[in-house]
């Protein structure tokens, strides 16, 4: 459990790093830290290197020869604890609503509040980019489009399009997000939103 105050819960892929750390001797013959040791003893002099290097020298995989790339040079890290990760989700947000894209800052707040009162196994985890919502799996997502406008998507599966609710695509691609509302102001945040927001929630909680 964290001790980090938040409006964000902890992304499912900061437990996958701290399982994949703690077998890393057990699986390579290395813990995390004689890696580290010897990547930057042993190993090319540049990240991109350094990954070639680990996989095709030492056999590990595109995601495990990034990861520790970018940890032997000292950048990265956020992924490593609950903790750190809720820090940088903070500044996920912080960045995303940057800039010219400050004025939708409100429209993420009511729709991030939207989101968290549909039920106490709801959670936010923001990425760079996009803030899920999970229950189970990823049943919504908010995404800044534009400098004016922000795309509500909802996991919605078949459901068909109306003149409202845009089919993204997704279901045939394999997408968690199926369905798309663009949101332009706080007062488009309306029923209509809300109740397929509530729907992609129920959705999730029948798989």
């Amino acid at each position: 459990m964290t001790k980090c105050k938040s409006l964000y819960g902890v992304h499912a892929g900061v437990y996958m790093v701290q399982k994949w750390v703690a077998e890393l001797k057990e699986k390579t013959g290395r813990s995390l830290d004689q890696w580290l040791k010897y990547i930057n003893k042993e190993g090319p002099e540049t990240q991109t290197g350094r990954r070639d290097w680990l996989k095709k020298m030492h056999g590990l995989g595109t995601n495990s020869a990034w990861w520790l790339a970018e940890r032997a040079a000292g950048t990265g890290g956020w992924e490593d604890s609950p903790e750190a990760y809720l820090k940088q989700a903070e500044q996920f947000v912080r960045d995303m609503f940057a800039g010219k894209k400050a004025p939708l800052k409100p429209i993420f707040d009511e729709l991030l509040a939207l989101g968290l009162s549909l039920g106490k196994d709801v959670k936010a985890c923001p990425c760079k980019t996009i803030v899920p919502f999970y229950r189970q799996h990823v049943f919504a997502e908010i995404k800044p489009a534009t400098l004016k406008r922000i795309d509500m998507g909802f996991a919605l599966k078949d459901t068909k399009a109306t003149s409202r609710l845009i089919d993204t695509g997704g279901l045939a691609k394999k997408n968690r997000i199926t369905h798309r509302i663009p949101i332009a102001s706080v007062d488009e945040i309306d029923a209509e939103v809300t109740h397929w927001f509530k729907i992609a929630y129920e959705m999730d909680g029948k798989e």
